[in-house]
Protein backbone atom coordinates (compact mmCIF):
# COMPACT_ATOMS: atom_id res chain seq x y z
CA UNK A 1 0.00 0.00 0.00
CA UNK A 2 2.94 2.40 1.14
CA UNK A 3 4.22 1.62 -2.98
CA UNK A 4 1.13 2.55 -3.98
CA UNK A 5 0.69 6.36 -2.14
CA UNK A 6 4.45 7.00 -3.13
CA UNK A 7 3.34 6.17 -6.95
CA UNK A 8 0.69 8.18 -6.76
CA UNK A 9 2.12 11.15 -5.22
CA UNK A 10 5.07 10.48 -7.75
CA UNK A 11 2.32 10.81 -10.50
CA UNK A 12 0.71 13.59 -8.71
CA UNK A 13 3.70 15.74 -8.65
CA UNK A 14 4.63 15.69 -12.36
CA UNK A 15 1.03 16.82 -13.53
CA UNK A 16 1.10 20.29 -14.73
CA UNK A 17 -0.01 23.02 -12.18
CA UNK A 18 0.27 26.61 -12.63
CA UNK A 19 -2.00 29.06 -10.62
CA UNK A 20 -1.86 32.71 -9.48
CA UNK A 21 -2.69 33.46 -5.99
CA UNK A 22 -1.02 35.16 -2.52
CA UNK A 23 2.38 34.02 -0.80
CA UNK A 24 2.68 34.49 2.81
CA UNK A 25 5.79 33.62 5.18
CA UNK A 26 6.10 31.52 8.42
CA UNK A 27 7.09 33.26 11.15
CA UNK A 28 10.99 32.09 12.42
CA UNK A 29 9.53 31.21 15.69
CA UNK A 30 8.47 27.52 13.88
CA UNK A 31 12.25 26.66 13.62
CA UNK A 32 13.17 22.78 14.40
CA UNK A 33 9.12 21.69 14.81
CA UNK A 34 8.17 18.64 12.16
CA UNK A 35 6.21 20.01 8.82
CA UNK A 36 3.46 17.24 7.83
CA UNK A 37 5.99 15.64 5.22
CA UNK A 38 8.15 14.76 8.89
CA UNK A 39 10.88 16.93 7.58
CA UNK A 40 12.14 19.84 10.14
CA UNK A 41 11.05 23.15 10.02
CA UNK A 42 14.26 25.99 9.30
CA UNK A 43 13.21 29.04 8.51
CA UNK A 44 16.14 29.65 5.96
CA UNK A 45 15.39 26.87 3.63
CA UNK A 46 13.12 27.36 0.51
CA UNK A 47 10.71 25.22 1.24
CA UNK A 48 6.39 26.09 1.49
CA UNK A 49 3.33 24.86 2.48
CA UNK A 50 0.73 24.02 -0.24
CA UNK A 51 -3.00 22.89 0.89
CA UNK A 52 -2.88 19.73 -1.71
CA UNK A 53 0.33 19.27 -4.09
CA UNK A 54 2.33 15.91 -3.16
CA UNK A 55 5.77 16.77 -0.76
CA UNK A 56 8.50 17.30 -2.35
CA UNK A 57 6.88 18.77 -5.70
CA UNK A 58 9.15 21.90 -6.89
CA UNK A 59 7.72 24.74 -7.60
CA UNK A 60 9.18 27.59 -9.10
CA UNK A 61 7.36 30.70 -7.36
CA UNK A 62 7.55 34.25 -9.22
CA UNK A 63 6.47 37.31 -7.46
CA UNK A 64 4.58 39.14 -10.17
CA UNK A 65 5.24 42.67 -9.35
CA UNK A 66 9.44 41.97 -9.52
CA UNK A 67 9.58 38.69 -11.94
CA UNK A 68 11.89 37.77 -9.34
CA UNK A 69 11.73 33.68 -9.27
CA UNK A 70 12.75 30.87 -6.52
CA UNK A 71 12.78 27.10 -7.01
CA UNK A 72 10.72 25.97 -3.69
CA UNK A 73 9.98 22.20 -2.58
CA UNK A 74 6.62 22.02 -1.10
CA UNK A 75 7.38 20.23 3.00
CA UNK A 76 4.25 21.10 4.72
CA UNK A 77 0.33 21.68 4.21
CA UNK A 78 -1.40 24.60 4.62
CA UNK A 79 -5.28 24.28 5.35
CA UNK A 80 -7.92 24.05 3.23
CA UNK A 81 -9.92 26.46 4.74
CA UNK A 82 -6.26 29.03 4.05
CA UNK A 83 -6.78 32.08 1.54
CA UNK A 84 -3.51 32.34 0.55
CA UNK A 85 -2.11 30.18 -2.28
CA UNK A 86 1.26 28.83 -0.43
CA UNK A 87 2.99 29.94 2.68
CA UNK A 88 7.00 30.26 2.18
CA UNK A 89 9.84 30.44 5.22
CA UNK A 90 11.29 33.48 6.28
CA UNK A 91 14.15 32.51 4.29
CA UNK A 92 12.60 32.79 0.95
CA UNK A 93 10.23 35.50 2.14
CA UNK A 94 13.84 37.20 2.81
CA UNK A 95 15.06 36.28 -0.82
CA UNK A 96 11.63 38.04 -2.51
CA UNK A 97 12.50 40.70 -0.26
CA UNK A 98 8.83 40.65 1.24
CA UNK A 99 9.23 40.74 5.06
CA UNK A 100 7.86 44.09 5.87
CA UNK A 101 5.07 43.54 3.71
CA UNK A 102 4.27 39.46 4.76
CA UNK A 103 2.45 39.05 1.82
CA UNK A 104 3.25 38.66 -2.48
CA UNK A 105 1.17 38.03 -5.63
CA UNK A 106 2.90 35.16 -7.02
CA UNK A 107 2.36 32.50 -9.74
CA UNK A 108 3.42 29.05 -8.66
CA UNK A 109 4.44 26.20 -11.39
CA UNK A 110 5.78 23.08 -10.70
CA UNK A 111 8.84 21.62 -12.54
CA UNK A 112 9.54 18.61 -11.05
CA UNK A 113 9.91 16.37 -7.68
CA UNK A 114 12.93 16.05 -5.06
CA UNK A 115 12.48 13.37 -2.67
CA UNK A 116 11.81 14.18 1.31
CA UNK A 117 14.61 13.81 3.30
CA UNK A 118 13.36 12.89 7.36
Amino acid sequence: MKALLITTSLMLATLPYEAIGKATYYGEHWTGRKTASGERFHADSMTCAHKTLAFGTLLQVTDLNTMTSYVLKVNDRLPKSSGVLIDITYGAAKKFGIIKKGIMRAKVTNIGFRKIEK
